[in-house]
């Protein structure tokens, strides 16, 4: 009972501000007529949206479970092989998804193997103890009415810049001015614990 009156709070207060500043923000990087595969993409609502930002965008999903209903196609995989051919769409999005795996850098990898463009990642920085704090409570305020599993596995900013490396992926911007919460909780929970990342594929990985 407690959880599910949680999560009505939740999304009252914060979800649907949540879900129209990444549309947006997210949306805002997806080139126009592009083919985009949202990792992780739950029912798929959120990628819908985000490829109705541009014109021309095709969009389909893959996670792990696969819901009953669905707003985009959707196809089961592993969580750890992304089943698309090198090279074989333009675009992959990972929206708040990568700090549920036990290690992102394998996605990270594979999002590079799969994308002609570019890979567009939404998720957290934890710096400092009291940052981690924070996630783990902002996590399970929005995922444990769900029943999320929630492994709290937060990078700091030189952990996703060696993860992006790796992955032969360059950045081309990184946001962290993000408008997520009202005031005042964004002086909690905003700050620069959130990120909006383009990255591209580096000369002689690109397809």
């Amino acid at each position: 009972m407690f959880k599910s009156l949680l999560g009505r709070v939740h999304e009252r207060l914060i979800f649907n501000r949540r879900v129209s500043v990444l549309v947006k923000g997210i949306g805002a990087l997806v080139p126009a007529g592009s083919t985009v595969l949202d990792v992780g993409t739950g029912d798929g609502q959120i990628a819908l949206m985000i490829g109705s930002e541009q014109p021309g965008t095709s969009v389909r999903g893959i996670d792990i479970m696969l819901r009953t209903k669905t707003h985009i196609p959707v196809d089961l995989f592993d969580g750890l092989v992304i089943p698309v051919a090198d090279k074989g769409v333009d675009v992959v999005t990972f929206v708040d998804v990568l700090h549920h795996t036990d290690d992102p850098g394998v996605l990270i990898a594979e999002a590079g193997r799969v994308c002609k463009d570019c890979v567009i990642i939404k998720d957290h920085l934890s710096e400092t103890g009291f940052d981690h704090l924070i996630l783990r409570l902002m996590d399970w305020v929005g995922n444990a009415p769900h029943g999320v599993v929630l492994p709290y596995n937060y990078g700091s900013r030189a952990d996703w810049d060696r993860w992006f490396a790796k992955a032969g992926l360059k950045i081309e911007t990184f946001q962290t001015d993000i408008p997520l919460y009202p005031f005042p909780l964004n002086l909690v929970f905003g700050r620069k614990l959130h990120f909006i990342a383009m990255l591209r594929p580096v000369a002689g990985n690109a397809g």
